[in-house]
This record gives C-alpha cells, sequence and structure tokens, in this order.
C-alpha cells in the first residue's frame, strides 16, 4: 500500500517535462507576437540601410577602377606617346622613300595619307597645351589655377595603404548618408577632396583627411522614415547602381580598360611590356628605312 508522499515522488518526472514543454512553447509565442508587433517601416527601414551600404561599395569599386583606367591613360600617353609617334613618322618616311623610288601613283597616294597622320589638325589637347579636353579642364590645370601643388600620377594603382585610406574614407562620409542637404554639400565636398587625393596616390594627404573627419561634426541619428520617403528612397539607390552599372561597363570596354584587364595584378609592368615593343617595332622601321634609302 502506497502512501500520498510516495504517489507525490513517482509523479515528479513526468510532470517535469511536461513545464518544460509549457515554458518553451510559451516563450516562442512571446517570441512570435514580437515580431507580429515589428512595425513594417522597421523592416523597410533595414532594407534601405542594406541597399545603401551595398551602393556605396559599389561606388567605391566603381571610382577605384575609375581611377585606374584614367592614371593608365596618362601614362600611357606620358610615356608611349612619343614612340607611337616615332612609328608614325617612319611609317611616313618609308612611304615617302617608296613612292620616290616607284613613281606609282598609289605609293604616293600612301604617303600623303601617312604623312596626314603625322600631322594631324589640332585638336583641343594641343591648342590648350594638354590641360584640357572636350570634357573640361584637367585636374592638373584646376590645381594651378586654384594655387594648388600640381601632383600628376606617379603609377597607375595607388598603393595598398592608399586604397585601403580611400575605402575607409569613402564609407564613413559617403553623401549618400547624409541626413539634410547641408550635411550632404559637407560630404560632397569632402568626398571630391578625398577623390583627388586618391588619383594622385597621396598616402599622406589621405591621412591628413582622415584625421580632419574624425574631428568633424558627428552626423545626427537616423530618424524614422515614413514608408512612403523609405520606398522613394529604395527605387534611388535602384537607379543609382543601375547608373553606376553603365559607367563600370563604359570603362570595362573602353580601349583602356581592356588593356588593364590583361594585367590585373601590375597594370604598372604592362605599360613596361608595351614600351618594349614598340621600342622592337621602332628598330624594325628604322631598319626598313635604311634597305630603302640605301637601295
Amino acid at each position: 500500500m502506497t502512501t500520498p508522499e510516495t504517489d507525490d515522488v513517482a509523479g515528479q518526472p513526468e510532470e517535469q517535462p511536461r513545464e518544460r514543454l509549457k515554458d518553451q512553447l510559451k516563450e516562442r509565442i512571446e517570441r512570435s507576437r514580437e515580431q507580429e508587433r515589428e512595425r513594417p517601416e522597421e523592416r523597410l527601414e533595414r532594407a534601405v540601410r542594406a541597399a545603401e551600404q551595398a551602393l556605396i561599395e559599389f561606388e567605391i569599386a566603381v571610382e577605384t577602377f575609375r581611377v585606374e583606367v584614367e592614371n593608365f591613360s596618362r601614362l600611357h600617353h606620358q610615356k608611349l606617346g612619343p614612340m607611337y609617334a616615332r612609328l608614325d613618322e617612319l611609317e611616313a618616311l618609308i612611304a615617302e622613300a617608296t613612292a620616290e623610288r616607284t613613281g606609282d601613283p598609289e605609293d604616293r597616294s600612301r604617303a600623303d595619307e601617312a604623312r596626314a597622320r603625322v600631322m594631324p589638325m589640332p585638336g583641343v589637347e594641343e591648342l590648350f597645351h594638354g590641360w584640357m579636353d572636350g570634357d573640361g579642364l584637367f585636374p592638373e590645370a584646376v590645381a594651378m589655377l586654384t594655387d594648388q601643388p600640381v601632383r600628376p600620377p606617379q603609377r597607375v594603382r595607388p598603393s595598398e595603404e592608399a586604397r585601403k585610406l580611400y575605402r575607409e574614407l569613402a564609407r564613413k562620409a559617403h553623401p549618400d548618408l547624409a541626413q539634410d542637404d547641408r550635411e550632404r554639400e559637407r560630404r560632397d565636398e569632402f568626398i571630391s577632396r578625398v577623390n583627388a587625393a586618391y588619383a594622385r596616390g597621396d598616402e599622406p594627404l589621405l591621412r591628413e583627411l582622415a584625421e580632419e573627419w574624425a574631428a568633424g561634426p558627428v552626423p545626427p541619428e537616423r530618424e524614422p522614415s515614413p514608408s512612403e520617403e523609405l520606398y522613394a528612397r529604395l527605387d534611388w539607390l535602384a537607379q543609382r547602381k543601375e547608373l553606376l552599372t553603365t559607367v563600370a561597363r563604359e570603362l570595362e570596354e573602353g580601349a583602356i580598360g581592356s588593356m588593364l584587364r590583361m594585367a590585373p595584378d601590375d597594370p604598372d609592368k604592362l605599360l613596361d611590356e608595351i614600351a618594349e615593343q614598340l621600342l622592337a617595332q621602332v628598330a624594325e622601321r628604322e631598319a626598313e628605312l635604311e634597305r630603302i634609302t640605301a637601295g
């Protein structure tokens, strides 16, 4: 015969699992209710913030590539331009020597065409001594007019430290993170200086700009926005990304961008390789001209 005390002890192992199950079920119900209480605007705000960060990263990548394309183009012109000019001159001399020896009207026509390529009509760049093109003044010209030191790029790709500093500054000070027009203007002006310093690979100036930004005013916390404004913001971000995609594609498909893709790890070395090839071509053309004139 069992006593009441014995019955209570025997029933405990069955009661404890049931109590735990009840507690777990209660926690799940509470979490579900909390999720239901979350405002739709809060989920939309998270989506907007994620889209903003993704767009900023994309803009950093596009701007980095744009700087490399621009630097490669200018260094390509500075280092290889004289060699291309010499090749054009040799081609004209060879064509003229050939026409002089044969007297063939077709050879004379080809010689005239070759000479025309050596002496083209002056363009905007020549008229303004290389300080301006169809899109306006080069950064170097702007620097001269504003009494800033002129520091052209020394290499195609800025150093790793310069790239790191640039990415950090772009993420912190990007204009898309502004909360009002005044803050956007401040960020626009600051980022333009960051972009100019990065284009020159100027590490010291980038460090100074990082210190300047760290000492500047802290932007206010984001205030909750109405859902209509958040949807409009997402639409703007999508349009901006589409525009950047077009810019990136044009850069990649351009002549300079295509050359850069040939040497993604060391674009500066590519310039040296092209220079060696051009020197070899110059030597071949000079030897050919010597054979024609000697004959």
